[in-house]
């Protein structure tokens, strides 16, 4: 690990975590990967040590063009790596505020969150006989672009198998990160594949708006607006080209997004629906591109 980062060379740091940096590397084979060094602080070792086992138990578990693949990992006395394939353009959020040099235009966030919908979608299923899975923590940070600006999903140390039967799981503490939280989730501690959804709906609400999910929380500030044409065009980043998207599909959009960020799980979409829709609303800005408002 040392020899593929050159003694972990601030050169090659890629960004911070909640337990560690992450590095880019290169292999003996040449192959560039990234390597995330874990760093665990004496009062929070049993919790990083956990999050590492959880991300190395559930990635073994899954192959899927739009996960990040799991190359390897290393645990060494107190040492604790994970090697990743490298994704070149980054994570979602740095393209969406400003830090990334270019902003990604309208047909590009849809070909992201089309992606990540992908993604959870594949995780929440169990038609393979797999055993579902929550993510518990999806965002934007978590959501790491290629060169093509395809999306995989990244960061499973909170994710959670979801036994056949059991739709929920009932837990005393609340995961994840502020500003994604499920409000249901929040307020009785069941965790259900619908609170990925949620967190879903706020990604949606970034890639709509170029705001981050803590930004004055931006569900509350822009729910009520969500299906009003005339207001929504208020929220729209103003940094995406007005060339690049029609007022139909980003109505379409912030119509998904508004029900995803619904209070009650029960009346949020499933991610394979989130899907189909966003599908559909890539073909409709696609046909009409070009169309004024």
């Amino acid at each position: 690990m040392e020899e593929a980062t050159s003694s972990f060379s601030d050169e090659n740091l890629l960004g911070k975590g909640g337990f560690g940096r992450v590095y880019k590397g290169t292999l003996r084979s040449g192959e560039v990967v990234a390597i995330k060094k874990m760093e665990l602080p004496p009062l929070k070792e049993a919790e990083g040590e956990r999050e590492f086992r959880v991300e190395v138990d559930i990635l073994s578990r899954l192959d899927h063009s739009n996960l990040v693949s799991l190359i390897g990992y290393c645990a060494d006395g107190k040492h604790r790596f994970l090697v990743y394939e490298y994704m070149q353009k980054g994570n979602l959020q740095d393209h969406l505020n400003g830090i990334s040099e270019k902003k990604i235009d309208w047909p590009s966030r849809l070909k992201v969150a089309i992606g990540a919908a992908r993604g959870l979608s594949y995780l929440h299923s169990s038609s393979d006989g797999r055993i579902p899975i929550v993510h518990r923590d999806f965002k934007s940070t978590n959501v790491l672009l290629n060169t093509n600006f395809e999306a995989k999903i990244s960061d499973f140390g909170l994710a959670k198998l979801m036994p056949e039967g059991q739709e929920t799981d009932v837990t005393a503490r609340v995961l994840g990160t502020f500003g994604y939280f499920d409000p249901e989730y929040t307020s009785t501690g069941k965790l259900t594949l619908k609170s990925d959804v949620y967190a879903f709906g706020v990604v949606l609400l970034e890639l709509l708006t170029g705001r981050t999910a803590v930004d004055l929380n931006l569900v509350l500030q822009v729910r009520h607006i969500l299906n009003d044409r005339k207001k929504l065009r208020k929220v729209i980043d103003p940094e995406m080209a007005r060339s690049s998207y029609t007022i139909e599909s980003i109505a379409m959009f912030a119509n998904l997004a508004s029900r995803c960020v619904r209070v009650e799980s029960r009346h949020r979409p499933s991610m394979s629906e989130c899907l189909k829709e966003l599908q559909l609303i890539f073909c409709t800005n696609a046909k009409r591109l070009g169309q004024g408002f």
